[in-house]
Parts: C-alpha cells; structure tokens; sequence
C-alpha cells in the first residue's frame, strides 16, 4: 500500500456526521456491489452492530472502509445469520468498498491483512458472502486469492450471494 494512504479504526461511538456522511457516500457509489443503504440512520445502526471497523484514508479524504461484526450481534440480515447458525465465532465482513479512483493500489489487500491480524489474535475464523448475481467477478477473484473458500450459496429475489470463510 503506497504511503500516502492510511489506516485509521473508526470507533463506534464516533459521531462526526462528515465523516458518516462520506461512508455513505462511498457505499451508495458501490451499489450493487455492496448493499445500498437506506438511510444515514441505517449506516449508523450498522456502526453500532459492529465490532471492528477501519477507514482508508488519502490526504484526509476517506477513500475506504471495511465494517464487521461479530457472533451475537443483533443484527438482522439473512447472510450474517447464514453464518451465526453454523459458527459459535466469528467476525463477519458486512461490507467493504474502495473509492475507484484508488483501487488497485494494494488497498484491499492492506485492509484484509489488518482483519487477519485481528482475527488470528481471538482465533476467529472470517466469514462473508459476494454477489454471484449480478456477478461481482472482482471481488470473487480477490477473495479466493486471499484465500477464502467458498462454503455455500444463496439465492434471493433480486440477487445471489456465495458464502465464503477463512
């Protein structure tokens, strides 16, 4: 990762409404890659739902963020629940979204080795799911280069998702 990017967690209790505002942002311009949000509201319940955060940061500007949750979480959606009724111990990759103008830049790599450690420190196995339709080809490929494999699938009204752990 070139070094005019930067790390940086995001506590839960951060309520910097320019600072959730550009998540947002960031999440809705990688729809449907990643689920849309309905509402600020909504991003800030799943900031409280998690349990580890980060933020990629470029001169100031967040460029990336990755949001995960742990085993026990309240929240309601039907892949994390995939994963709570086969693991008694996780953490879960919610989402994660890179601005593109600064993909391919290592970023994802970066941000997935700091989980990795993260996860290897409570002996926590990492679990998600990718968009088979419509395909996120991308992101199928970088996960299974990270060495995540796939352990199930799901279809939905309106899209398909595989479910991947590590």
């Amino acid at each position: 990762m070139n070094s005019k990017y930067k790390l940086l967690s995001f506590p839960k209790s951060n309520k910097n409404e320019a600072r959730l505002q550009s998540i947002y942002d960031l999440n809705q311009a990688n729809t449907p890659e990643v689920g849309s949000l309905e509402s600020m509201q909504h991003l800030k319940q799943l900031i409280e739902f998690s349990s580890y955060n980060l933020l990629v940061l470029c001169n100031y500007e967040i460029v990336g963020f990755i949001i995960c949750m742990r085993e026990g979480s309240a929240y309601g959606s039907e892949n994390y629940k995939f994963f709570s009724k086969r693991l008694k111990k996780f953490l879960y990759v919610d989402r994660v979204a890179i601005d593109e103008r600064h993909r391919r830049a290592g970023l994802g790599k970066a941000i997935y080795e700091d989980i990795f450690t993260h996860a290897s420190n409570e002996n926590l196995p990492i679990a998600l799911e990718v968009n088979t339709q419509p395909v996120n080809q991308p992101s199928l490929n970088f996960h299974e280069k990270m060495g995540f494999d796939r352990i199930g699938a799901k279809d939905f009204d309106d899209h398909s998702v595989a479910y991947f752990i590590k």
